[in-house]
């Protein structure tokens, strides 16, 4: 064992140089060490030699010994505005932790939910992407993961990594977060990306309204798929342990919320309300956006004291608490999209694209959405959207054809990414869901549902006259 881990170790700077050295021939030297930087990290992702967080922070010393991009630019990703988003979140959970809320929730939710695995996994999937169409997908995942987790390892599922019971549960919330950003312009920054650039294709305001329109039906029509696909995964078993009543009776002997409990709900309460009715303020407090509010209400925790005059929360207890390797996973994610884009090494993936025989019809359809899901699995899908899109405006005019079905088209894809233990996913993965299993099922399903959003977009352009214009 000591051998093959040796190997793997050893396997990432290997695999780097080998692709630095074939891809310094073709394109520049920083694009390729780029480039390269993806293979190393994936590869690491999936053998595992050091820990996932470890592998995330690879970015730091890999820019600095090869100067691919500033090095502000890449330190600036390991506390920005989503990494104060999370320590904000997860001050409010810790604090759900120490008061046993948590567990509250959890057996509040058996006694609604149900323990049947089909029904969790549906009602799960359904949750993340509904409340993924009006909230961050940060947000979502951050509200939800730990409520799941809390709730099997009440049911004795103590160990979560790589649990045949809990992982499509875990997968269902992280992909479900993921891809139900596109349902409205406030489920993503990436949406926000995208207006922009079709309003000034257009010369026209693309109201919210219209938004809604025209991407409820394809994110009814992705979620009743992915559903499909996590039914089919292989379960060990069709209902978890415990049944109704039995959580109700449990429930019942919890004994009504004490203050620590209520203040914990009320933290993290107005936090999401405050960040979902961001339109009605932002006006007046044009800086305080999602992540500010969650990290104010997280502060309050050290303020704030429960029923026996004690701090919701202490600096030792948030020290040991806070989820660093959450935060480095989903730092690193965004170091290497910094990488990609500012080196140019996006653009220069883009260019093969301009090389293939396309008209116009469902290859060029296929080819754009291949290249907008291959961005997003390798960095935010911000950074997805703000790459992918220009491109697809500048090929399909070079085609003299309509860009706006092939725009929306790329807005779909941008929020379908399955694969790698970054953006949301990595979330799932600081709390047990195993890389290898996300990576495993991801393929899958990110192969079928590029063939899926290809389809309907070509289908859309076709018979769909909104789809054409905004």
């Amino acid at each position: 064992m000591k051998k093959y881990r040796s190997l793997n170790t050893l396997s990432g700077p290997l695999l780097f140089f080998v692709v630095l050295g074939i891809l310094s021939q073709l394109i520049s030297f920083k694009q390729a060490a780029a480039i390269a930087t993806i293979c190393w990290m994936g590869l690491w992702w999936v053998l595992r030699p050091v820990n996932i967080a470890v592998t995330a922070l690879l970015p730091i010393p890999i820019n600095a010994f090869f100067g691919m991009v500033p090095m502000d630019g890449i330190i600036s990703k390991y506390f920005s505005e989503i990494v104060v988003l999370l320590v904000g979140s997860d001050l409010i959970s810790l604090v759900w932790e120490k008061t046993h809320l948590d567990k509250r929730l959890a057996i509040k939710s058996l006694c609604g939910i149900g323990t049947s695995m089909r029904q969790q996994i549906t009602v799960w999937l359904v949750a993340a992407t509904v409340l993924s169409i009006f909230l961050p997908n940060v947000v979502v995942v951050m509200i939800l993961v730990p409520v799941a987790v809390s709730m099997l390892k009440f049911l004795g599922q103590g160990d979560i990594t790589n649990n045949p019971i809990a992982t499509p549960i875990l997968l269902a919330l992280v992909w479900g977060a993921g891809f139900g950003g596109f349902g409205s312009p406030l489920g993503g920054a990436s949406n926000l990306v995208a207006i922009s650039y079709l309003e000034k294709l257009t010369g026209q305001e693309f109201m919210y309204v219209d938004w809604i329109i025209r991407f409820l039906p394809l994110l009814f029509i992705i979620l009743l798929f992915i559903l499909a696909f996590l039914l089919h995964l292989p379960m060990p078993v069709e209902h978890l342990e415990g049944g109704k009543e039995y959580f109700r009776s449990v429930y019942a002997k919890l004994g009504p919320m004490k203050k620590g409990e209520k203040l914990g709900l009320w933290l993290f309460a107005l936090a999401t309300i405050l960040a979902f009715i961001r339109p009605l303020y932002v006006e007046y407090l044009p800086l305080m956006k999602p992540a500010y509010v969650f990290f104010f209400f997280g502060m309050l925790t050290f303020v704030l004291r429960n029923e026996t005059g004690q701090l919701l929360l202490t600096w030792n207890e948030a020290e040991k608490g806070i989820m660093w390797g959450m935060i480095f996973l989903f730092s690193g994610g965004l170091a290497l999209g910094k990488l990609i884009t500012d080196t140019g090494a996006a653009t220069e993936i883009a260019k093969v694209i301009t090389l293939l025989p396309l008209s116009g019809g469902v290859e060029t359809m296929f080819s754009l959405t291949l290249f907008a899901t291959f961005l997003t699995e390798i960095s935010s899908n911000t950074a997805a959207a703000s790459i992918a899109i220009p491109v697809v405006q500048s090929i399909t005019q070079e085609l003299g054809v309509n860009p706006v079905p092939y725009i929306l088209t790329t807005i779909v894809a941008v929020n379908c990414a399955f694969i790698l233990p970054v953006s949301t996913r990595a979330v799932g993965v600081t709390y047990g869901l195993g890389p290898d299993d996300l990576m495993r099922h991801g393929v899958r399903l990110s192969i079928m549902c590029m063939l899926l959003v290809s389809a309907l977009g070509y289908v859309c352009m076709q018979f769909w006259p909104l789809f054409n214009h905004i």
